[in-house]
């Protein structure tokens, strides 16, 4: 005799149970609850709200705007209009452009967005790795300035064989940033400072002390008036990857390589596991044995030095006839922008850095063809961090489930006739 199910009691709701998802079911929800579906869609969001604000800025939009309830049609053309021909301009200046003869000519704008890329990913590493530490490194200006205050040093002052001299170069500009990067570890491990503080005082200590040997020290240019470093010897210079018609250059195989150094230092060396242990909580690592005051300054001298990696690019990559106090170019700030995109994971880094590097090469074409201001470009970026930063924003957006939350039965609709049975 089969046991007959109680009703519940008046008043009381069932309790809803899990349910067993199917293999497909679970494969989505754990791609809908994952962190890189919200990067992924912070980017759409931020895209669709570029759209909007080229639409209002648009002159032939504003006009059309005027006479919209006896010719709509006409608004909606010129929005259309506005928002594809810029976003067109904003492709073809930063992946290919169809309107050159040859496909040499044609793929040319993806090459600048791999360049303008290459300090962002190397810079955008450091950032990720000191997250990663529970560190937050807001000192990239202050670490590239140093390295290329000692890389472009050697770059222009010393007289060594090829090859040798730029080898040189990139490991005095690494070890600026590392040495640089590292006295903000000591001082966080020896007296407790925070290293938002002392990031920022130091970036302050360094842009003075560089615009000083820019005008009277040892970078000044003999002869010169100009706060500007002499240019760099031709044997320190980063080789072209794609010959002299192009801007890409050996820069951005040193940041494929620092971008798999990273992920082996923090996913598969021991080290590796001692970072992540502090960062997740520096007071059970340091029960488990681990020193945390070691690890922040190990911490920061990698750090340092991969943001002194982007920092030497500048000098013997990008800007080779000498650089200024302004050769950090903003991208100290920008890396702190690429590592929350990413995720603070080295592959995301990489992936957030060409997509921040495509909208760098990309704005100029698009404010020479559609005439957008290269400012929208900037606000599609400040709005990418604004959704990172919110993810239950972008949940509720697309109405994505919540991470952990199971999925439970619907609840049985009991009516009253039937509790009373």
């Amino acid at each position: 005799m089969s046991a007959v199910q109680e009703p519940p009691a008046p008043g009381r709701t069932p309790t809803p149970e899990p349910v067993e998802e199917s293999r497909w079911h679970g494969i989505f929800r754990e791609i809908t609850t994952g962190n890189a579906i919200i990067s992924v869609l912070a980017v759409v969001i931020a895209l669709a709200v570029g759209a909007v604000m080229i639409a209002f800025t648009n002159e032939d939009v504003q006009e059309s705007a005027g006479y919209f309830f006896s010719r709509p049609t006409d608004l909606l053309s010129a929005v259309w209009q506005a928002v594809s021909g810029a976003y067109s301009a904003l492709f073809q200046g930063s992946i290919y452009n169809f309107r050159r003869d040859t496909f040499a000519d044609g793929i040319r704008p993806l090459t600048e967005t791999l360049t303008y890329a290459t300090p962002l990913i190397a810079a955008g590493l450091g950032v990720a790795l000191g997250f990663r530490v529970g560190l937050f490194n807001i000192g990239g200006r202050g670490q590239m300035l140093i390295a290329a205050t000692l890389g472009g040093w050697v770059a222009f002052a010393l007289e060594l064989p090829a090859g040798i001299h730029m080898v040189a170069a990139l490991v005095a500009g690494v070890a600026g940033g590392a040495l640089w990067g590292g006295l903000v570890g000591l001082l966080k491990a020896r007296t407790g400072a925070h290293e938002v503080i002392t990031t920022i005082m130091l970036n302050y200590i360094a842009f003075y002390l560089v615009s000083y040997l820019l005008r009277d020290g040892f970078l000044k240019t003999p002869g010169s008036n100009n706060p500007q470093s002499p240019a760099s010897k031709p044997n320190s210079v980063f080789f072209d990857l794609l010959g002299p018609g192009y801007n890409l250059h050996f820069g951005f195989i040193l940041v494929i390589a620092a971008t798999v150094f990273t992920w082996w230092l923090l996913g598969r060396s021991s080290l590796g596991f001692k970072f992540r242990a502090v960062g997740e909580n520096p007071n059970a690592a340091k029960v488990a044995g681990i020193s945390v005051q070691r690890m922040y300054v190990y911490a920061m001298l990698f750090s340092g030095g991969l943001v002194g990696l982007a920092g030497i690019n500048q000098v013997i990559g990008t800007t080779t006839s000498g650089f200024g106090a302004g050769i950090d170019s903003g991208i100290g700030f920008d890396a702190i922008t690429v590592a929350l995109l990413g995720r603070s994971k080295p592959w995301g880094v990489f992936a957030a850095g060409i997509l921040f590097g495509a909208f760098k090469a990309g704005s100029f074409s698009m404010q020479a063809a559609e005439g957008v201001p290269i400012d929208i470009v900037l606000v599609v970026q400040s709005l990418i961090v604004l959704f990172i930063a919110a993810p239950p924003l972008v949940r509720a957006i697309f109405r994505l489930p919540t991470p952990g939350a199971p999925r439970r039965k619907p609840v049985p609709n009991v009516t009253q006739e039937v509790v009373a049975k």
